[in-house]
């Protein structure tokens, strides 16, 4: 399998929250690089074309797209 990636992920196991219009919903981070992460959402949401996403407990907070989706996990790029 040719890795498509720019940068190397790393596992993680991360709360997170996604935040767009005023509204917040939980995540669970489950990968992360510099450039983009993956998250597990608990159910179907439709996502704006950009959002935020942070892990309160790292201090961590990235703007994001959507790279792509697959149930109930969604791929991020993290925009500037």
């Amino acid at each position: 399998m040719i890795e498509k990636r720019a940068a190397q992920r790393h596992r993680v196991f991360k709360g997170g929250t996604i935040t767009f219009e005023n509204s917040g919903i939980a995540c669970t981070v489950r990968n992360i690089s510099a450039s983009g992460a993956a998250i597990d959402l608990d159910g179907p949401v439709m996502l704006p074309q950009s959002f935020t996403l942070s892990i309160s407990r790292d201090h961590f907070i990235r703007n994001c797209r959507t790279v792509w989706r697959s149930d109930k996990r969604v791929g991020l790029a993290f925009v500037q």
